[in-house]
């Protein structure tokens, strides 16, 4: 299997939250990410399907979430992405620490990790893990942020950094890691860091960490849990090649599933993370314009005759406003 041309990092992470309205001004107002995408979960569209991301909402910013308001409480564990980490720049740790303690959000840190990672976590209110990474690559993203958001260019979030997963043991998923074109570059005691081996930089949601942790109980999916993680691929040629290729190595993904904005196929990798292959085409913008994204209820065309019985099964949302000179 050779894919080391056709991965180029994360494409989006995908998790399970409680409130959908909680959610949006956690993300948008504290975080100062923009929401993209507003459409339903097209396996349960009773369910809002919510993107937060940069400006564009380009693939390696994306986060997004099911609300799933009934849904247990999840728990962190093994086979599990456990912690998301959004790219910050250098300098902005001062910043985000006064942000968060003004907002009462507990964090840790910072700390460091690796040489040259300061690393602040926090939680959001579904008690997803999340970390903010001040890097010397967010320079490198600068295209990766939202000018009309709440936060100035100097501090704002620059899309994804890493994506951590927690194995029982780092070898088979490693394996899978190497066929996607990750490599092993250093570790940490029980975390070992992967980077795309035709990458020089870390700039582009290009990093995954793998913790071993063979004591820890089994992952439960639910609220404040990371459902699956999707890793990017410029086409849908490409995105067949590692389809076939995944299928070779004795994995079993599904058909391609058109999900609108992009094209998926789903595996389970050796441990048990829910992975995902997602085309960076079409985007976004396939049905709205960049200055319209997150104003309004999307739907696929499938979907549209139903719309008014959604709109009043679906709970009401104020979607975020913002003007450039807004809390900056």
């Amino acid at each position: 299997m050779n894919n080391k041309n056709q991965i180029s990092g994360l494409h989006h992470i995908t998790a399970i939250c409680s409130n959908p309205q909680q959610n949006i001004d956690f993300y948008t107002k504290l975080l100062g990410l923009r929401l993209v995408k507003v459409t339903v979960n097209f396996d349960d569209p009773t369910t809002y399907h919510l993107y937060y991301g940069d400006e564009m909402g380009h693939p390696g910013t994306i986060l997004t979430f099911f609300p799933w308001i009934d849904a247990p409480k999840g728990h962190r564990g093994t086979g599990q992405a456990i912690t998301t980490s959004f790219l910050v720049p250098e300098k902005s740790i001062d910043y985000w620490k006064t942000r968060l303690k003004n907002n009462n959000v507990c964090f840790g840190g910072p700390k460091k990790r690796f040489e040259d990672d300061q690393v602040i976590t926090l939680y959001d209110p579904d008690g997803l893990e999340l970390e903010l990474i001040a890097h010397s690559s967010a320079k490198e993203n600068d295209e990766r942020f939202w000018k009309d958001g709440p936060i100035s260019y100097e501090n704002g979030i620059r899309g994804f950094y890493s994506v951590s997963l927690s194995e029982e043991g780092y070898e088979r998923t490693s394996e899978i890691l190497n066929e996607l074109g990750y490599k092993m570059i250093e570790n940490e005691g029980n975390r070992f860091r992967f980077q795309l081996e035709n990458s020089q930089s870390t700039a582009g949601a290009k990093i995954l960490d793998v913790l071993c942790l063979p004591y820890t109980p089994h992952g439960m999916i639910g609220l404040g849990t990371v459902h699956h993680i999707a890793f990017r691929t410029p086409s849908d040629e490409n995105q067949k090649s590692i389809r076939e290729n995944i299928i070779n190595i004795g994995l079993n993904p599904t058909p391609v599933i058109d999900r609108t904005y992009f094209h998926s196929v789903y595996f389970r990798e050796p441990g048990g993370v829910l992975f995902e292959i997602a085309t960076d085409p079409p985007g976004f913008t396939l049905d709205q314009k960049v200055e319209d994204l997150g104003e309004r209820l999307m739907l696929p065309k499938w979907l549209e005759p139903v719309r008014e019985r959604l709109e009043k099964v679906l709970p009401k949302i104020d979607l975020p406003k913002y003007n450039k000179d807004n809390s900056k």
